[in-house]
This record gives C-alpha cells, sequence and structure tokens, in this order.
C-alpha cells in the first residue's frame, strides 16, 4: 500500500479494453479528422472511459495508460467517463478478462477486503454483497478471520468451509457493479483505494 500512497496517489492508469484505429463509429466527422480512440478502465477503482489517443501511438488491447491528471496522459488525448452500456462490443467481451486480471495482480488488496469488510447495517454486511455468501458463509468469513488474517484466496478457500474461488467471486460482483449503476451499494466501482483517508 505504501507504493500507492507515494507520488503515484495523483496519477490515474486505467487498462485499454479496446482500440478503434478509424475512431469512433458514431463520430460524423470524415475519417481523415477522426483520431484512434476507444475504451479504457481505471485501475484502481474500475471507472469506464471512452478516450481518444494520439495518432503516433498504436495501442493494443490491455495496454495501460495514463488517463488522469491531463498534464501526466502521454497517449491519452482525451477521456470521459461512461457507463457500461456505452461501451463497444469488443469493450464489453475484454472487460471480464481485464477484471479477472486485475483481481489477480492486486490479490493483497481484494484478500483484505474478506479481512476488513464490515456491516453496512444492523441487517447488513459488506459481505452478503458478494454473490453466493448468505448468512452462513459470511459468518464462517468472519469466524476465520478473528483467529488469523487472510493471507491469499488460497488460504480463504482452505480455511472457510464451502467458499470455492473467492477471486472469482469478487470478480462477479466487480462485473454486477459496473453493468449495474443503479445498485444501491458500490462496494470496488468507483470506490478509490485509501480515499477515505
Amino acid at each position: 500500500m505504501s507504493e500507492a500512497e507515494g507520488d503515484e496517489t495523483d496519477v490515474r492508469r486505467a487498462v485499454v479494453l479496446d482500440y478503434l484505429a478509424h475512431g469512433l463509429s458514431d463520430d460524423a466527422r470524415p475519417q481523415y479528422e477522426k483520431s484512434p480512440a476507444g475504451y479504457a478502465m481505471r485501475i484502481d477503482d474500475f471507472q469506464l472511459y471512452e478516450v481518444a489517443f494520439d495518432e503516433a501511438v498504436r495501442l493494443t488491447i490491455g495496454s495501460d495508460v495514463v488517463v488522469e491528471p491531463p498534464e501526466e496522459r502521454d497517449v491519452v488525448i482525451e477521456c470521459q467517463e461512461v457507463e457500461y452500456d456505452d461501451l463497444s462490443s469488443g469493450a464489453k467481451t475484454e472487460l471480464e478478462y481485464v477484471v479477472e486480471d486485475l483481481v489477480e495482480e492486486h490479490e493483497r488488496r481484494f484478500v483484505d477486503f474478506y479481512n476488513d469488510a464490515q456491516p453496512i447495517t444492523l441487517r447488513l454486511h459488506q459481505l452478503n454483497l458478494l454473490p453466493g455468501i448468505g448468512k452462513k458463509l459470511r459468518n464462517g468469513i468472519l469466524d476465520e478471520r478473528k483467529r488469523k488474517p487472510f493471507g491469499s484466496f488460497d488460504e480463504l478457500s482452505e480455511r472457510v468451509s464451502g467458499l470455492h474461488d473467492p477471486d472469482e467471486i469478487i470478480v462477479e460482483r466487480i462485473l454486477e457493479e459496473l453493468r449495474d449503476d443503479d445498485l444501491k451499494y458500490q462496494t470496488f466501482v468507483g470506490r478509490r483505494d485509501g480515499a477515505q483517508e
């Protein structure tokens, strides 16, 4: 976490979900006026963007680009936040793979969610927002983490009976939050690590 709290805090990076070398299809300008465009998802909070790219740089899906602040951008000319429904079909297809990769790459962050999740109301716990986590699994997680914090997804699976693929459960929740912007509780999308402090 200390790396994220350094000067990197102001720089927001995103993963390219779709790269359209000839620009967006709904751009009415003549082809010669269009710049390469596409869609990207911010790494720290899964925010989705429509992006215009520098013509001089060819990108591939999965490339890591700077989206904020504007003065730190290298290949991104413009970007604006969008909703899931605004994404191209290619970006929607790639989204699940990118989320899976990010959850795997940042395992500690998501294991810590299992370690640190708290009640939201008297009747609802953050853990219950995860797909397939009912009262029994929630209590199993809470009991085990009292004994000792979890160190990995594998450890979660081993120590909590009935909790299979805790990483896939996180991926499912993130995708649900991305697809349904009317959810009452956003646990991961739009919530930046350490933003509360």
